[in-house]
């Protein structure tokens, strides 16, 4: 899989631009606050529908403007894309791809696989629980528009659930029938998306413990830590978990268990390395896992992913730039950088200057 060109109108600080690639490296250089990240950006929200560094849409467009409109082409194996997709001020968005309007964002999915990688990343290991859960919803997003769709209701019953939960205070609600129904519904989708979960993991696991023995020659570890610890995962055991739960989630007015406070439990040569781990075997694991969840989408459609690199060299160590620039030789690959002093360059790297929103 590879891109071929970005056409940016309007996006950030972009006011027209077409940008080309090679189907190999391709650095991104220049300043800082010049707009190198912006075009990094745009090709992720093709690939999530969404920005990686705003939840805002109208912060996409361009100050003083009414829209921002992004064009993409891009290619697999099978067929060739362009993909559209335009933001008006009021947050409202407008996908087509080959001219077909997509209009839930499962259906966006599967078109594009691209992994980010930017520093924040390289906190993955030591950060909050919530950060392994976009990492992990994040890559099976892309293969499995059906988890999405679970996903989404998933969290849409749970709101509702927690509506509720924030109205009942007397032990008479305690047999309060609607939550019961909420808990049905939120234990059904709950039984999807561990399903995947667990797989994932199982995938993951072999594919990071692989890249971490590469680098360092030590043994890494992902365990899935479920929010819901009843033992088994179908429907009705989740079902009796969440009633059993019943009263302490009215007195605390708030949904205690579920997938929401899942969490992977990653340990380099036994020891859990959020709390033990050293920063060099932290940035390690987190490195591997990055480079896991490339390899995870390519073992599943039998092709590599695009790699977006957001200024990540400057953050490792000689080694692990070299290890990095070994492993995606020969992939299409987008990096942003302060310099084109890049170990991995090559006859066939691209070189884009970026200055003040404008290619040079």
């Amino acid at each position: 899989m590879f891109i071929s060109s970005l056409t940016l109108t309007n996006f950030r600080n972009y006011r027209k631009e077409k940008i080309e690639f090679s189907p190999n490296t391709n650095v991104i250089y220049g300043d800082n606050a010049q707009g190198k990240t912006n075009i990094l950006e745009a090709v992720y929200i093709f690939s999530q529908g969404r920005s990686h560094r705003t939840k805002t849409d109208g912060e996409l467009i361009r100050f003083g403007e009414d829209f921002a409109k992004l064009g993409l082409e891009f290619h697999d194996a099978e067929r060739d894309y362009k993909a559209v997709l335009q933001i008006i001020k009021n947050g409202k968005k407008n996908i087509r791809i080959n001219g077909v309007q997509i209009t839930r964002l499962s259906m966006l999915m599967n078109y594009l696989n691209a992994v980010m990688f930017s520093p924040e990343d390289l906190t993955l290991v030591k950060g909050s629980p919530s950060a392994r859960r976009r990492f992990t919803d994040a890559a099976i997003s892309q293969l499995y528009p059906r988890y999405l769709t679970s996903l989404i209701d998933y969290h849409k019953a749970l709101m509702q659930k927690n509506s509720l939960l924030k109205t009942l205070k007397t032990s008479d609600a305690r047999s309060d029938t609607m939550l019961s129904v909420w808990n049905d519904r939120l234990a059904a989708e709950a039984e999807k998306i561990i399903k995947y979960r667990l797989e994932f993991v199982k995938l993951i696991n072999s594919f990071a413990s692989r890249v971490q023995s590469e680098i360092s020659k030590e043994k890494l570890e992902i365990e899935y830590l479920p929010g819901i610890k009843c033992g088994a995962y179908d429907k009705e055991t989740i079902y009796n978990y969440f009633e059993q739960n019943r009263y302490r989630e009215i007195k605390l007015a708030s949904a205690q268990v579920g997938v929401q406070r899942d969490d992977l439990v990653i340990s380099v040569n036994g020891r859990d390395s959020r709390l033990y781990g050293s920063q060099g075997q932290q940035r390690t694991a987190a490195l591997s896992m990055k480079i896991a969840q490339a390899d995870y989408i390519e073992n599943i459609k039998n092709e590599y992913p695009v790699l977006l690199l957001d200024d990540i060299m400057s953050e490792l160590d000689a080694h692990r730039r070299g290890y990095l620039a070994e492993r995606i030789r020969g992939r299409q690959v987008l990096i942003t950088s302060t310099d084109t002093d890049l170990k991995f360059s090559t006859d066939r790297t691209r070189l884009i200057h970026i200055k003040g929103g404008a290619v040079i």
